[in-house]
């Protein structure tokens, strides 16, 4: 009898120090990723996809505790939403760096500033999963936060490509500037997931208040 009410009882996984966990390692990916940006350090590009590699693993336990709980601390798509934008903010930092690697590119000035607005943006959604729980509004102002650094990484982002047009009209530039474009576009990504997350954390404190 006590093993049946065991299997019945519904599982309290601590799900929001999880997702604090999992914002936390994409905030340390963005670090190396500013790092390599600044210095072009392959153990930075290294470090970046063990990072993704350890938040994907992060992310493969949060889903499965999520798949085996009954009660959660709120909405179990919020839940999901919150872990897959989260991870794939970090996923296209790696593909930045991988792209970066594979095309033979240079860090330039406005792949310095977008990485740093992202990674100011991670940092705001860490803060916020930390005040979840015990200050929604506070998390909600953090969110917001990283919705306004989104609009700046999109800003850098046209500036950078309005600056590739603006090059000689020959087949050298022409190639580079349609290797710059695809990395642009990875970072770019990257901060829609971001203002996705953030969107989420808003709806989120919504239900909580």
């Amino acid at each position: 009898m006590g093993f049946i009410k065991g299997l019945l009882r519904p599982r309290q996984s601590n799900f929001l120090q999880l997702l604090i966990e999992q914002s936390a390692k994409t905030l340390e990916g963005l670090k190396h990723l500013e790092q390599f940006m600044r210095t072009n350090d392959p153990k930075e590009a290294e470090a970046v996809e063990r990072t993704e590699e350890e938040a994907d693993e992060m992310r493969r336990i949060l889903v499965d505790e999520l798949n085996r709980t009954f009660v959660t601390p709120f909405d179990r798509e919020d839940i999901f939403a919150l872990s897959r934008t989260i991870d794939d903010v970090l996923d296209y930092a790696y593909t930045t760096v991988d792209e970066m690697t594979l095309l033979n590119i240079q860090p330039n000035s406005y792949l310095q500033r977008m990485v740093s607005l992202l990674r100011e943006a991670a940092n705001e959604i860490y803060l916020a999963m930390c005040r979840l729980s015990d200050h929604p509004g506070v998390a909600a102002e953090h969110a917001q936060r990283a919705k306004a650094l989104e609009n700046r990484v999109e800003k850098v982002y046209r500036e950078a490509i309005a600056a590739l047009f603006q090059g000689p009209e020959d087949v050298h530039h022409i190639v580079e500037m349609l290797k710059y474009r695809e990395v642009y576009r990875h970072l770019s990504n990257a901060a829609d997931r971001g203002d996705e997350a953030a969107n989420v954390i808003g709806d989120v404190v919504v239900k909580m208040t």
